[in-house]
């Protein structure tokens, strides 16, 4: 299979780095249409390009498979012309006299035709299928890996059920589309070209009163499909809704039963489907129509042939065997437009797929360095005059600290005071809209975000655990992991013990999102992890914040023998864990308020020291 050639045809460009607001602007969503976009279906034909000798492929059978599904109609008009016509019939006129030797022919040719037409049906489902199964595995591919290079923040905001739906139910729609949709257009198609020349060929006359519902078809499917085309874009949000409803709620299934809110939650999901399923029924009240206004148009020609026709071969001026011919083809030329409705109905649902698909491709990712990050890199950060707003709401307000190479340094401070927002900034998830942060001297921004993270050992305050082994998640990122590093990165964590006490012990599974492992077990195997990468910089954020005292004590241990000769930034409320680092910045309301060693700070009276007070419970001292 192809590699995905798309992204960079499909993608705008990206905006230029000015602020944390410019990076998650609210036009960043996949709700979102550009006012000069390409219709779906071209934009759909541009991205599956790289198939086009397929799509050739698939159309070419389509038609043969329908050249032959006509000519068993002609065929039944000969049939009868021999029977009733023996010696002076069509076939007779072709050096054919005898009539059971015309019967034979027909035989061998009706055989040829059928065997054609099922060769062909089975040519044409084979390739439209196989580019069916192709693009969305392009189409899936292309948007995740598009979401992988937009901020977290922009994630965050969509939510995953929303995304999940575009991935997996999206995605899906397009493919059903192309499976069956593709080769019903193209067959009712070239059925209408054939028919119509067969009947303009025996009877022009007859072949207008036959075509005339046609253009009545035409435009009502074309004005059907107009007003449909906004219903599906509502089922297709409706549907996004529900899925991030029910993602949302399976997440945190264990929550809603401890609170016994599992009747408000149902009230949720069944308000949530409600709506798809109001979305929906407009939308088959509009669709459910078609098929009997067709039908309708479809009587008319029918009456016209058969009443019209019927006259002309009582007086002589048509053979039995034509009118024969002609009523079938009547129905062959007229009936399959009865499957516009289904047409119509999955080519709306596609496009509105389409739409919110190409959406995600058309939603700008930022601009951003190639310059990899130094191999002998001694990680001394300098934070310079960093100012940060999320839209209305200032986050830092010129920010400068100092974080020399080999050191740890805490942050610490309330809930809100920025400290989250510095290592936003430090592994560029967001932009600052004004100051710098060098890394041994120069402005990250000069690296690739990439090259920056991979230096980088980061510890979540909730981290993220693969569905997979043990081993597979220390190692997480390394496409070819080292069992060796990985033991001895688990060692330094102190997980081995209780690794090893797993059935297969590194070869565990951990189930998804680590729900396999307690807190405090998850906590220090993301710690491995980061071992695992030897990084220049080690990034905690509140990485002991909820684990229990025995796990705080085993992760300190191992940070003050992993912190030797790596720089550390520490994120903590906690101020017990970081009360040994080499300096300690408090940060309250986007500000550096106070710096120093602990007991500095202690002597200071300040922030600091009130916060310590409340945490071990020592009473503040009065004036």
């Amino acid at each position: 299979m192809p590699s995905n050639p798309h992204t960079s045809k499909i993608s705008p460009e990206a905006t230029p780095r000015s602020s944390a607001a410019s990076a998650l602007p609210q036009h960043l969503s996949i709700r979102h249409v550009s006012a000069t976009a390409s219709l779906p279906i071209r934009r759909l034909f541009h991205f599956a390009r790289p198939y086009r000798r397929d799509a050739v492929w698939a159309t070419v059978y389509s038609v043969l498979n329908k050249l032959f599904d006509v000519l068993p109609e002609l065929l039944i008009g000969v049939a009868v012309d021999v029977v009733v016509n023996r010696t002076d019939s069509f076939l007779a006129r072709q050096g054919l006299e005898d009539p059971t030797q015309q019967l034979y022919a027909l035989v061998g040719i009706t055989i040829v035709v059928w065997v054609c037409e099922s060769f062909f049906e089975y040519c044409y489902a084979l390739r439209w299928r196989g580019l069916a199964q192709n693009v969305q595995h392009e189409l899936r591919q292309a948007a995740y890996a598009h979401i992988q290079r937009l901020p977290p923040g922009w994630i965050e905001r969509e939510r995953s059920g929303r995304l999940m739906a575009v991935l997996n139910e999206d995605v899906n729609q397009i493919e059903r589309f192309l499976n069956t949709g593709a080769n019903d257009l193209i067959q009712v198609f070239c059925s209408s070209l054939l028919v119509g020349a067969v009947f303009f060929v025996l009877t022009a006359e007859l072949a207008v009163l036959a075509l005339l519902p046609v253009p009545l078809i035409l435009f009502g499917a074309f004005w059907f499909q107009k007003r449909l085309a906004p219903r599906y874009a509502a089922v297709r949000e409706a549907a996004a809704t529900l899925s991030s409803r029910i993602s949302n709620n399976l997440f945190g299934m264990a929550t809603i039963q401890a609170y016994t809110a599992e009747a408000f939650e149902a009230e949720q999901l069944r308000t949530a489907s409600d709506g798809f399923r109001a979305r929906n029924d407009d939308a088959i009240r509009f669709s459910a129509a078609i098929t009997p206004v067709i039908r309708m148009a479809i009587l008319a020609g029918f009456i016209a042939t058969m009443l019209y026709g019927g006259v002309l071969t009582l007086r002589g001026d048509l053979g039995v065997g034509s009118y024969s011919a002609l009523v079938y083809l009547t129905q062959r030329l007229l009936w399959p437009l009865t499957r516009l409705a289904d047409m119509t109905d999955l080519y709306n649902r596609a496009m509105a797929s389409v739409e919110r698909v190409m959406a995600v491709l058309d939603t700008p990712a930022p601009a951003h360095a190639t310059l990899p990050v130094p191999a002998n890199a001694s990680a001394a950060l300098e934070f310079e005059q960093l100012s940060l707003s999320y839209g209305d709401r200032p986050a830092l307000r010129g920010v400068s600290l100092s974080v020399p190479a080999g050191t740890t340094v805490a942050l610490v401070g309330a809930t809100g005071g920025g400290k989250s927002s510095l290592l936003k900034l430090l592994l560029r998830f967001i932009d600052a809209q004004s100051g710098r942060i060098l890394l041994d001297g120069v402005d990250i921004t000069t690296y690739s975000p990439e090259s920056l993270r991979q230096r980088i050992g980061y510890v979540a305050q909730d981290p993220y655990l693969t569905d997979a082994t043990v081993a597979d998640n220390i190692a997480y990122g390394d496409a070819n992991p080292d069992r060796g590093r990985v033991m001895a990165a688990a060692r330094e964590a102190e997980v081995h013990a209780f690794v090893a006490d797993l059935p297969l012990g590194y070869d565990s599974v951990v189930g998804e999102r680590g729900t396999a492992l307690s807190g405090g077990q998850r906590q220090r195997i993301a710690l491995a992890r980061a071992f695992y990468r030897n990084p220049s910089l080690l990034v905690l954020d509140e990485a002991t914040s909820a684990v229990d005292n025995e796990t705080e004590a085993s992760i300190q241990r191992s940070l003050a023998l992993a912190a030797r000769g790596r720089t550390t930034l520490v994120v903590a409320h906690r101020l017990s864990t970081v009360r040994h680092a080499d300096a300690i910045y408090v940060l309250d309301d986007g500000e550096v308020v106070e710096h120093g060693t602990h007991e500095a700070l202690l002597q200071r009276e300040g922030v600091y020291a009130s916060l310590w007070r409340l945490q071990t419970g020592e009473l503040l001292t009065t004036s």
